[in-house]
């Protein structure tokens, strides 16, 4: 049966309405470019939103001595010397301005009494450099973006699927084909240029901070599929505090910002660990490092009977938490009916954000494919092994800016637009096979599979012959994709899009095994039991493709300003067997 299909025309199609997406879209409107910006969910729900702690700049409005230069050289250090430079530099040069932006739009930043911005630490930082709102920036920072591209009348689509990236003749891009997950009709988008801005894969492991169905690695297939290359999918930052119950809300996080204030970690026998693991910094280490040592404390026997660790703020003045940490302190009353001012929240580490995504050049995040850009969690390059907690959202307001300007002069620069009919009919044909697919398996239940295997096989500690495994199961659970059966209903076009979703996990989760496998060496999230030491030799990117497999990318020198600034990062307690 051939749903109806419309066709859109636009300069710049933006696939994503997270704050990188959206600011990308807000860069071209201001700047008079035809932009369309779709998402899969409603704009106002954005992952984005769900990001709590902060966002870096070196505005120096506590510290007079930091400099973006300091905040480069924390970056790069953080990243296990992993993170492109050139990218580093570009983010936390341009980061000022970021924030510029966002006041501009009308950002509620905390401020001082005598009217600055408030910066808080965040671990790892060597200056106070994370700026807030309260412990839902994110949300702040999503609500901003949504009201700005409101007023500059940005269409917005917010329940459009995209299934393929449409790839001409030469290689290069001429727009994208979906279907809207609530209807089933068909959109043929002809495009100049497209913006991948569709988040990351971590939502393939068992425990996340992400919602059901996203992050699934939908960016990493679109952009594969089209022609691109995926940069250290291996990197994964698992976050150390997601809580454990109930089920359906397992690895929601509890922010950073907890441990900020002064929370302390125990285990189940009341010892404060991270003294064992970073006497210095205690829970005001790294994320890496805090992860594992809770990770450490439950594998040896000393967790929670529900395997997690206690995380305690009840120590703290009541209206600290009620001012500081309002989120969490809801969150957990919603949740669990907990008290967070009288009890210690129950919680695991928990898979956070993809560090690695679609390989993309430090100037513009252009892709190996003509016309194809990738940012924010989608994309790599910043945060190599280690990702600084607050980089995240300072990344999307500067390549959202950066990449939305090269996107449009990508676009001036065309004689023609090229396009492919045949192009068109192989993403039209896809669709129509898996609606016509009524095999035996269960979409969700593959999906719970792949889970199931990348937690026992890849999850913060991996070895050889668990990596290998776990590609022997994920070739067979790819066997059974083969005999899904898709079944829209009254209620829309979801079965279909998890059929996507479940193509995309396949192809991350292949992508994450190998690298995982090839990383022999533990550096930063990537652990490895087996070979416990960091290797030299290692200090590359890695780079995957279907075609070719894994392969070694090396990483630009580090300009000589910022690595004066560098201290050298200890692995000392890095991996406690």
């Amino acid at each position: 049966m051939r749903m109806t299909e419309r066709q859109i025309s636009t300069t710049v199609l933006v696939i994503g309405t997270g704050g990188s997406g959206l600011r990308a879209a807000i860069e071209l409107a201001e700047a008079g470019v035809d932009v369309l910006a779709l998402g899969k969910r409603p704009k106002s729900d954005a992952h984005t939103a769900l990001a709590a702690g902060g966002i870096n700049a070196a505005l120096a409005t506590m510290d007079a001595e930091d400099t973006w230069q300091q905040h480069a050289a924390d970056t790069i250090e953080e990243s296990y010397l992993l993170a492109d430079p050139r990218t580093v530099e570009i983010v936390t040069s341009g980061a000022a301005q970021g924030i510029d932006d966002l006041e501009r739009y009308g950002m509620p930043f905390a401020r001082e009494a005598d009217g600055r911005i408030s910066q808080r630490f965040f671990g790892a930082h060597t200056y106070r450099r994370t700026a807030f709102a309260g412990d839902y920036t994110g949300l702040e920072i999503q609500r901003t973006l949504v009201n700005r591209a409101a007023l500059l009348g940005i269409p917005v689509l917010d329940t459009v699927y995209v299934t393929r990236i449409l790839v001409n003749d030469d290689g290069a891009v001429f727009g994208a084909y979906g279907f809207d997950v609530e209807t089933g009709t068909r959109s043929l988008i002809h495009a100049d240029a497209v913006i991948l801005a569709a988040g990351g894969h971590n939502r393939i492991w068992r425990r996340t901070s992400s919602r059901r169905d996203e992050n699934t690695g939908d960016s990493w297939r679109l952009a594969v599929e089209a022609g691109g290359r995926v940069r250290d999918p291996e990197l994964v930052q698992f976050h150390p505090s997601g809580i454990i119950e109930p089920e359906n809300a397992a690895g929601t996080l509890i922010s950073e910002a907890a441990r900020g204030e002064g929370g302390i970690l125990t285990n189940a026998l009341g010892e404060r660990f991270m003294a064992k693991y970073d006497p210095e910094r205690m829970e005001l280490s790294t994320r890496d490092r805090v992860a594992l040592a809770c990770y450490t404390e439950i594998k040896e026997g000393r967790g929670t009977p529900n395997g997690g660790v206690w995380l305690d703020v009840s120590h703290l003045p009541r209206e600290t938490i009620m001012q500081r940490l309002p989120r969490v302190y809801q969150t957990m009353l919603e949740l669990q009916m907990l008290d967070i001012t009288k009890q210690p929240i129950e919680i695991a580490p928990t898979a956070h954000y993809s560090m690695g995504g679609v390989w993309v050049r430090p100037e513009d995040h252009s892709t190996d494919v003509p016309g194809l850009y990738a940012i924010g969690e989608a994309s790599s390059g910043l945060h190599g092994a280690n990702r600084l907690g607050g980089n995240s959202l300072i990344e999307l307001l500067v390549y959202g800016r950066i990449t939305g300007r090269a996107a449009a002069a990508y676009s001036a620069s065309l004689d023609a637009q090229k396009r492919s009919a045949a192009a068109v009919q192989t993403a039209r044909d896809e669709i129509d096979a898996l609606l016509a697919s009524d095999g035996s398996e269960n979409v969700r239940a593959l999906q719970r599979a792949i889970r199931n295997t990348m937690t026992e096989r890849a999850g913060v500690v991996r070895d050889e012959q668990g990596l290998i495994a776990g590609i022997a199961e994920l070739d067979e659970i790819e066997a059974r994709i083969a005999d899904i059966g898709v079944h829209p209903d009254i209620a829309g076009y979801q079965d279909l899009a998890h059929a996507f979703d479940l193509k995309s996990a396949a192809l991350a989760a292949r992508a994450t095994l190998e690298a995982a496998l090839a990383r022999r060496e533990t550096r930063g999230c990537h652990n490895r039991s087996d070979y416990p030491a960091t290797d030299a030799s290692l200090q590359v990117n890695l780079v995957w493709s279907p075609e070719r497999g894994v392969e070694h990318e090396p990483i630009a020198p580090v300009p000589d300003e910022i690595a004066a600034l560098m201290r050298e990062v200890s692995t000392v307690g890095k991996l406690v067997e």
